[in-house]
């Protein structure tokens, strides 16, 4: 009997991730404070805040395996989140505007037999940009659901010139090494 995954978030990009590779998942979700998470450094934050996501849901039966992450984008070691308003984005894009920035995915697995934690990192080189291009991206409803005020695999792709690294990490969860690692807690896709 395979295992049942309960994925420890809301996020439309991450289930969307789970229903392209054929896993089978129930949401449950809490509301947790991730203030209390304090560091500064991208590493441990992400390491952070997926461990207590995770660790917020409870695990109901046997057979439940608890699925949570956390993605920042990071600049010179420094966190960019989710921008709060037009200036936020456009200093955010400005910033990444010609340069290389870091995206960090930290991934908590955990069943009642054993967890594992472990962080995906991906380069992202942006194409130099116009203030014109900033602020036409900026006027639109994209850059403020995302940490570091842009999406992938949405409009936002259009700055990229280059990645280093998996590309699905960037949208929140690097998939293949999700799904290498589910497989040691007996969960697989379902391609039937």
């Amino acid at each position: 009997m395979t295992n049942k995954l309960i994925l420890a978030s809301s996020s439309p990009r991450r289930q969307e991730l789970l229903k392209q590779v054929k896993i089978p998942f129930e949401i449950r979700t809490s509301n947790i404070d991730e203030t209390q998470i304090t560091t500064t450094d991208p590493v441990e934050k992400v390491v952070e805040l997926a461990k207590l996501k995770g660790l917020a849901i409870p695990i109901n039966l046997n057979s439940e395996v608890i699925l949570s992450a956390d993605t920042v984008v990071a600049f010179n070691n420094e966190i960019f989140e989710k921008p709060k308003n037009k200036q936020e984005a456009y200093e955010m894009i400005s910033n990444f505007s010609g340069q290389t920035h870091d995206v960090y995915t930290g991934v908590m697995i955990r069943s009642n037999e054993k967890e594992t934690v472990f962080v995906e990192q991906t380069k992202v080189e942006f194409w130099p940009l116009s203030d014109e291009e900033i602020e036409s991206y900026i006027s639109t409803k994209d850059p403020y659901d995302k940490a570091g005020g842009y999406g992938i695999q949405s409009i936002g792709s259009i700055f990229v010139k280059q990645i280093e690294g998996d590309y699905f990490n960037v949208m929140g969860l690097p998939i293949s090494k999700v799904v290498r690692e589910l497989k040691k807690f007996n969960i697989c896709p379902n391609f039937d």
